[in-house]
């Protein structure tokens, strides 16, 4: 097994973007791809590293990017300033959205017909999207994502199949929240699964996070199960 990167330039309009694509050389023919939408500091290491786990599982893992080539926010501020065009304007989000996806369905590596797409945060939010849009892709996966309906979906049926993976003591995505997701889905049509993690808060799959106050704390627990559960999903879906 070797894993090779490289960074994909791609556009929106004016905007020039960078992904980030991990594969493993010793795989032969085309294989599933897997998008990672990052959180709200945008496309960083954490997401790059995510990239080359999923290759080292087989397929060809897509850190995509919202903001811009080289943009990354440095504190809560500059990140919450960088997500707000886009909680603004979700069609803006679907859109950059859809031209990542269709970058990585176009790439050599990778079988078309078998895509997925994962999520973190505000990630998390952005694969859901997805899903809500009606694209057709295998299915997506949020990591304590934000559940807040778009406002522009509806009537829409998802051909995803979605699995939310959540902290129940997440004060971004409090409780009546998860219950309104679970009946938006249902009344989208999708196959759906929610798993939720008990004292656990945001961001738990991040070892950075440290700051209850804020709501963001590792948990080793949850994030293990979680990405567990993606993988079982990620077989089930390509199989």
């Amino acid at each position: 097994m070797t894993i090779q990167t490289r960074t994909i330039d791609y556009q929106d309009g004016e905007v020039d973007l960078q992904g980030y694509l991990a594969w493993d050389d010793a795989v032969e023919g085309k294989r599933p791809g897997v998008m990672i939408a990052h959180a709200w500091a945008g496309r960083s290491d954490f997401e790059n590293g995510k990239a080359e786990e999923l290759a080292k599982l087989g397929y060809v893992g897509f850190a995509l990017d919202n903001f811009g080539k080289g943009i990354l926010g440095r504190n809560t501020e500059e990140n919450s300033a960088l997500i707000q065009p886009f909680l603004d304007d979700r069609a803006m989000l679907q859109g950059r959205l859809q031209i990542a996806l269709d970058v990585l369905k176009g790439l050599d590596e990778v079988d078309a017909s078998r895509v997925a797409a994962i999520g973190f945060c505000f990630g998390g939010l952005c694969v859901l999207d997805l899903a809500r849009t009606g694209t057709d892709l295998a299915g997506v996966v949020s990591f304590h994502g934000l559940f807040g309906s778009p406002g522009n979906t509806a009537g829409n049926k998802i051909k995803a199949k979605v699995l939310a993976l959540h902290g129940w003591d997440d004060p971004m995505a409090p409780p009546d929240q998860v219950v309104s997701l679970a009946e938006e889905l249902s009344s989208m049509g999708a196959d759906w699964q929610l798993h939720g993690y008990g004292n656990t808060m945001h961001a738990f799959t991040n070892p950075q996070a440290n700051d209850p106050d804020f709501g963001t704390v590792y948990n080793p627990d949850a994030d293990r199960r979680s990405w567990n559960a993606m993988q079982n999903f990620l077989s089930e879906i390509f199989a």
